[in-house]
């Protein structure tokens, strides 16, 4: 009975030592994860953005407020509000962004990738988009084709399914992943679309749609900027971070 009790106590320590270990395992490689992880927008600061075809923030047009960065509504639909899309100071290739959205009623906006800077042309010229869109309200949700201009998907040109977006005035969580071409967007922790930049049926694709005379956005870069859009509605995003891959 004794050698019984001896083993049942030596197991019980193995078992243990094992757990423990493998706990603290999981933990450091979470930690490791959280610090590979760099915040765009903390909440408080901008100085990791500026405004498109521009050296510093735009001094109006946007704001923080309550920690979110908001984009001040001007009522102007596509014509865009006072202070213009705003883009990251750097330039990513391979990474993963993760941020939070929440429209107004009516709301459009957008959030840009692999952008360039074109001199007299606009962000959307170079740059595919995740759609940012109160689906309820706003006209684009029933125009473009099988829901492409719906609330993540990538704009005009794939649906997102399944179309999981909240409503206007509640928040959304987002990630975009770009990795040598493959980009995949997640939209309140589901996978909702993914395409493959560069291929055959990405320009097969691309020379179907209205973008087939902009050759800066069929031939998307390899890097670029992170943009936000200013579409004339009101728009708060926060926790804008993105991680290098």
């Amino acid at each position: 009975m004794r050698i019984i009790n001896i083993l049942l106590v030596f197991l019980l320590v193995m078992f243990l030592n094992t757990s423990c270990g493998s706990s603290g395992g999981n933990k450091a490689e979470k930690d490791a994860e959280e610090e590979e992880w760099i915040a765009l927008f903390d909440g408080t600061s901008t100085e990791n953005f500026r405004g498109y075809g521009q050296e510093t923030f735009p001094e109006k047009g946007w704001e923080v407020v309550d920690g979110t960065l908001h984009v001040i509504g001007s009522g102007k639909g596509e014509a865009g509000g006072g202070g213009g899309d705003i883009i990251t100071r750097e330039k990513y290739s391979n990474f993963e962004l993760s941020l939070e959205w929440k429209v107004s009623e009516g709301g459009n906006s957008g959030i840009f990738y692999l952008a360039q800077e074109l001199e007299g042309k606009p962000i959307y010229m170079s740059s595919p988009e995740m759609q940012i869109l109160d689906n309820e309200r706003h006209i684009d949700a029933n125009l473009g084709k099988d829901g492409n201009r719906k609330a993540g998907s990538l704009y005009d040109l794939i649906p997102a399914v399944p179309q999981n977006s909240k409503p206007a005035g509640e928040w959304n969580h987002v990630k975009i992943m770009v990795f040598k071409g493959t980009v995949v967007h997640w939209m309140n922790g589901e996978n909702v679309l993914e395409y493959h930049l560069w291929t055959d049926q990405w320009k097969e694709m691309c020379a179907n749609s209205k973008f087939a005379e902009w050759p800066e956005f069929i031939n998307t870069a390899e890097e670029g900027y992170i943009g936000l859009q200013d579409h004339g509605d009101d728009v708060w995003f926060r926790n804008i971070k993105i991680r290098k891959l």
